[in-house]
């Protein structure tokens, strides 16, 4: 069994797709005739299409027949899909294929653990599939973070122990995962939020070798 994996969240860690979703959920809020802030979306971070859906008609109280929650379901997913199928490696936040070709070079088992069910297609989009060895998605789970499902699988996949893995998550339930699995968390992001993780990080360019180095020391 391998000693060390990495796995990474997709939205907001590796690609900024965020704002893609906020645009899909916030025309899916204006067609059911309410607003749908920037800051409502926090919300929304690391949390299922199916969750984000109930928060959003609570948010604008409206009800829904199962067949009309389902349709809008569908509806969103397409609108995000059709702002994602514009992607490009542009799209890659910064530093993110430094710190993958750094774990490349370590001989580092790497995967993607994300809610989203189009990570695949995200990948490709950016390129960035060849440095990835599993990917653990929406499609391979049922249960949403904070409950560690996905980076369990994940791990099971590269044939790593849970506690000899690091997470890299940008939302609070995938910070939350990431401990509930015993693994080292570190979060991306805004240090006032991320309050849970292991270590806290703007984004990559603040990561150097050095602190890679001790990253794989802790879980080798």
């Amino acid at each position: 069994m391998r000693k060390a994996g990495f796995i990474f969240d997709l939205d907001g860690v590796i690609v900024d797709t965020a704002k893609y979703h906020y645009l899909a959920w916030r025309k899916l809020a204006n067609e059911l005739g309410f607003e749908f802030t920037k800051e409502q979306n926090e919300m929304f971070k690391g949390v299922s299409r199916k969750r984000c859906l109930e928060i959003l008609l609570d948010i604008g109280g409206v009800t829904a027949t199962t067949e009309q929650f389902n349709r809008w379901l569908v509806e969103k997913n397409e609108d995000y899909l059709s702002y994602i199928e514009k992607m490009d490696e542009s799209e890659i936040l910064p530093d993110v294929n430094r710190v993958l070709s750094y774990l490349k070079s370590k001989d580092i088992p790497i995967s993607l653990g994300s809610a989203s069910k189009n990570a695949i297609p995200i990948l490709e989009k950016v390129k960035l599939t060849d440095y990835f060895d599993t990917v653990v998605d929406g499609n391979h789970v049922t249960k949403a973070k904070p409950d560690p499902e996905v980076f369990l699988i994940a791990a099971k996949q590269l044939g790593v122990l849970a506690h000899n893995c690091v997470v890299f998550e940008d939302a609070i339930a995938g910070i939350e995962a990431a401990n509930n699995a015993n693994m080292v968390s570190i979060g991306i992001g805004d240090v006032q939020v991320l309050t849970e993780a292991d270590y806290v990080f703007n984004n990559f360019t603040e990561m150097d070798a050095s602190f890679l180095d001790r990253l794989i020391g802790k879980v080798n």
